[in-house]
Parts: structure tokens; sequence; C-alpha cells
């Protein structure tokens, strides 16, 4: 199994998920984690990354961390100073127009958005409500691009989106895609030589479908056209994840491996949790266990069974704990507090 790994987690792409199967991996596997310096929860974003955010690094040790996964604006020389050069590196995209919608409901107090009743106002005049100056702007235009460490208001000529695609591919192992999150774990699986068990997960950060809106088809044009580099990022990677299926895998054993991997979590469903599945903030039960509420969504989160043998209540509180808690329970294991 594979236990070098850079994950680049660009926002609202169920990247919370991935990045719980990678701190339950870690954890069961004595692996160390790039954690940003003081155990924060960011690498200094919006900021390009650099080494000196990693909690423990020093220039003058060649001291290496086993696995990079907290939000960060990618910068490749700097994230290979932390981390081993066998890393593996990965990211998961997801389709710019349902990522907007999300971002507009969670970032609604960026500046872009908040003098904005709803999404097609914005996008009717987004020039009188956007500024590029300002330090928030990429929550409102092609954050994608952002995070990957490019300039979001950036020329969309043929050859700049090209340079652009060459850059991520030569620095990317390969790329998920949350819109197909089962196929995706299949692939990360493959990738990195795991088992089954070490891709099932829980969505987690995922917000109640009440506040998502359907989009009319024209707003949906001026999504893409607005975050076209986005889209051309999407549309490029969304290719290649299905060639890389192909070459790897197959259709057919994928088909076998989404059906084996639903039913297991099926199957850990009905072992960890109450009721059918996730449940709103006020009806979580254990405050530890309660997402973090932000922005205009309500954040959805989970309730465990009473009385489960000690082994499999671990288990079930790994697959269900929100990034916050289990980033700061991981960091102090890895740098425990001096004794008083």
């Amino acid at each position: 199994p594979k236990t070098d790994i850079v994950f680049l987690k660009v926002h609202k792409s169920a990247s919370s998920t991935v990045m719980n199967i990678l701190f339950r991996f870690g954890e069961m596997h004595n692996l160390t984690f790039a954690f940003p310096q003081g155990g924060g929860y960011q690498l200094y974003y919006p900021y390009h990354f650099l080494a000196r955010f990693v909690q423990g690094f020093s220039p003058l040790s060649p001291r290496r961390f086993n696995i990079l996964c907290h939000h960060m604006r990618f910068l490749q020389p700097e994230v290979q100073k932390v981390v081993p050069s066998s890393a593996v590196y990965f990211s998961i995209l997801r389709n710019p127009v349902q990522l907007m919608e999300s971002s507009f409901v969670y970032y609604k107090g960026a500046s872009a958005f908040s003098r904005v009743r709803s999404l097609e106002e914005f996008l009717s005049q987004p020039w009188r409500y956007y500024d590029p100056s300002s330090g928030d702007r990429h929550y409102a235009r092609n954050l994608m691009t952002f995070d990957f460490g490019f300039n979001p208001d950036g020329d969309v000529s043929p050859e700049r989106v090209q340079l652009m695609l060459k850059a991520i591919e030569s620095s990317f192992d390969f790329l998920l895609i949350s819109e197909y999150f089962d196929e995706s774990m299949v692939l990360l699986k493959e990738m990195l030589c795991w088992d089954l068990d070490s891709v099932v997960s829980f969505p987690l950060n995922s917000r109640d479908s009440s506040t998502k809106s359907l989009l009319p088809d024209s707003v949906v044009e001026k999504l893409k056209a607005w975050n076209r580099l986005d889209w051309e990022i999407y549309t490029h990677f969304n290719r290649t994840f299905w060639e890389r299926i192909e070459r790897h895998i197959g259709r057919e054993r994928l088909r076998r491996e989404v059906r084996a991997l639903r039913q297991r979590q099926a199957e850990l469903a009905r072992a960890c949790l109450q009721g059918t599945g996730s449940v709103g903030p006020k009806d979580i039960k254990d405050s530890s266990l309660r997402p973090l509420q932000y922005g205009g969504a309500r954040i959805l989160g989970y309730n465990l069974k009473q009385g489960l043998p000690r082994e499999l209540e671990r288990t079930c509180r790994r697959l269900v704990t929100p990034e916050l808690q289990y980033s700061s329970l991981l960091y102090k294991k890895q740098f425990p507090p001096p004794a008083p």
C-alpha cells in the first residue's frame, strides 16, 4: 500500500469525505500528517503554500511527513520540501456549475456575494459585485483554478488553458471526480494499492438538500462562461478519469467493485448509525460529532447507535467524526502537549 500522499483538498467537492478516508488510513498505520502550524485547519489558505506553514517543519532537518491533506493553495516546489519524493499526488474535482451553487450558499458572506439575493442576480452583472483585488474573490470565480495555484482571472486563450492543464498533469498522478464518487474510490483504492475497507466512507460536510436550488439553463450557461477555467479543467480531467478507469480497471470490474463498496457501506450504516443516515445539526446528540455550521447551509451529521461493542464503536465513530474534530484529535496524538 502507498503511504506517502499529497491530496489537494479542493473546496466544496466531497473533499472532507476523502480527508476522513486519509485520516483513518493514517491513524491506522501510524503515519505522520503535515499539520498547519499550531494545529489550525488550513495551511494559511488563501496564500500559496509554503513549507514553513507546516508544524514541525525545519529547513535544517530532512524530516518528511507521510500525508499532506489540509486546505492549501498548491505550490509544488514548496510541497516537495515536506513530503517524500515518492509521494502520490491526487485531487478531486466537481462540476463547476454545482460547485459555484454550493459556494454561493456556503460563502454567502464573501464580498462578491454579500450584496445579492441570488446567484442569478450575481450572474446578471458579475463585474458589478466581483472585485478581482479583494482577498476572498476566489470563492466567487474559478475556485478550483485558484486552489490549484493559478490565477482565477487569468487568460482563457486555448494556449493558456493547455499550459494550465499540462501543469496539473505534470504535478498530479490522477484526479477524481466527485459526481462519480464511488467509482473514484475504486480508482483511488487501485492507484494506492489499498483494500476495500480503507476507502469506505459516509458523506461528510454535506448540506441539507433544502438549500439546494435547481438552476435554469440560461444560468448554467452563464456559470460555465464565468467559470471558464474551472470548466476547462473539469471537462479535461473528467475525460482522463474514464480513460484511466478503462486502462487500470475496466468497466466490468468497476461495476463489481462499486457494488461491493456500496454493499459494505450499507452494512456499516446498518451496524453503526441510528435511523436511516444523516441528520440536521440540532438532531445530533453527541456534540463531539457535530459538524461546523458555516454560511447559509445546514451541514448534516450522524448519530451512532448506543451500546456498540468497543472495537465497532471506534470504527463507526471514526467514520462519522467531522474533519475539524478528527484533525485536532490526530494533531494532539502527533504533537502531545507537554506534561504539566
